[in-house]
């Protein structure tokens, strides 16, 4: 469910910051804030636009920032957030080729992990058959006390 959004008049709004609506109006003509307007041209404030008034009322008051300071602090937090969110693009396109990079070694490992256990077991079934021969090597050539080689045949 979509929350219902508020508008405040410029009057609610000086209240809120204890400030006179000249002033209000002020940072408007100098196109710090946009309010939406009503169909009889009143001033409709909306959530954004209160904050957005929060930080140059922080600004100018506690600053002591003038308002061509503020543009420009505006301005340099606009960029900024774009600059935020193309870094943040690259970040995740690194992220992901990063992942894709390491899926790809993991596997790549994985077979030649598959490869070595294969040439091992070869490698033993190799030593044992070399083992056999020559378990029957030694069984088919005996020698006797002459040290005469003499060829058993088995039957």
């Amino acid at each position: 469910m979509k929350k219902k959004r508020g508008y405040y008049s410029i009057s609610a709004v000086a209240d809120i910051f204890s400030v006179h609506q000249q002033t209000i109006r002020l940072y408007e003509k100098e196109g710090l804030i946009r309010p939406k307007r009503s169909e009889g041209n009143t001033r409709l404030f909306s959530e954004e636009d209160i904050e957005k008034l929060e930080q140059i009322i922080y600004l100018t008051h506690e600053l002591g920032i003038n308002l061509a300071g503020v543009e420009m602090v505006l301005q340099l937090q606009k960029k900024i957030k774009k600059l935020q969110k193309e870094l943040n693009k690259v970040f995740d396109a690194a992220q992901e080729q990063l992942s894709e990079e390491s899926n790809r070694a993991k596997i790549k490992a994985k077979s030649s992990a598959q490869k070595l256990l294969q040439l091992r077991q070869q490698g033993e079934r190799l030593q044992i058959d070399a083992q056999k021969l020559q378990n029957q090597d030694e069984t088919i050539f005996t020698t006797d006390t002459d040290n005469e080689w003499h060829l058993d045949y088995e039957e």
